[in-house]
């Protein structure tokens, strides 16, 4: 296969098995997204969606949440990990977005980037999700498949994501990270791999990479 004809596997694989594609953290407007996506680092999507609705029935938006004070939001949102720093940062934007935005969730990277605990894949998953501006954030199913699939060298998230930008259209971009996501988990994960199961990387993965898998299991 060629290059090209590679990606056009990957896209028409991941459409058939992900036609419809439900975004993976409970929202419902571009704040309690930012929120969400914020508390969701090195946490999983399904604690978060366990704890979002505690915080979000006390304040939906900056205006409420700035009436808690950091240290309520901490008590909140304690099971989802690193909540010192969370807890900062959520009061800290929220103040942020009424000052310079109206209240509002800007929509471009370099305001979003400026508001304290979002980084730049919280940026990209804001604009992708939230404003449907192409976007594609990598996080760490993407960034293992990407190598997987001999699409990136796997140096560092920042090269996947402009290789990614490279390889597939921008009108799949959007639909196309939430669908890798879901396959990593599902059928390419980290541990417990069955290469049985994995069908692209199976076609199309990185020699070494199939090598290696084949090597571990005497095969």
């Amino acid at each position: 296969m060629t290059k090209q004809e590679k990606v056009d596997f990957v896209i028409n694989t991941l459409n058939q098995l992900y036609p419809t594609i439900p975004v993976p953290l409970n929202h419902k407007d571009p704040y309690t997204l930012l929120i969400a996506v914020l508390m969701s680092a090195q946490c999983t999507d399904v604690r978060v969606n366990q704890i979002t609705p505690l915080l979000f029935a006390k304040a939906d938006n900056p205006y409420d949440m700035i009436k808690l004070s950091v240290e309520e939001i901490k008590e909140i949102i304690r099971p989802v990990g690193l909540s010192p720093m969370k807890s900062k940062g959520i009061h800290g934007l929220s103040h942020i977005l009424i000052d310079k935005h109206d209240g509002q969730v800007p929509q471009t990277y370099k305001e979003l980037e400026e508001l304290p605990a979002v980084g730049h894949k919280t940026a990209a998953v804001v604009l992708s999700q939230a404003f449907g501006i192409p976007a594609f954030p990598v996080d760490t199913h993407i960034h293992r498949l990407m190598y997987r699939w001999n699409f990136s060298t796997g140096k560092n998230v920042v090269q996947t994501e402009k290789d990614a930008k490279r390889l597939f259209p921008i009108e799949t971009w959007n639909d196309l990270h939430l669908q890798m996501i879901f396959y990593g988990r599902e059928y390419s994960p980290a541990r417990g791999w069955d290469l049985e199961k994995d069908i692209i990387t199976r076609t199309i993965g990185r020699a070494s990479v199939l090598k290696d898998y084949y090597k571990k299991r005497g095969m």
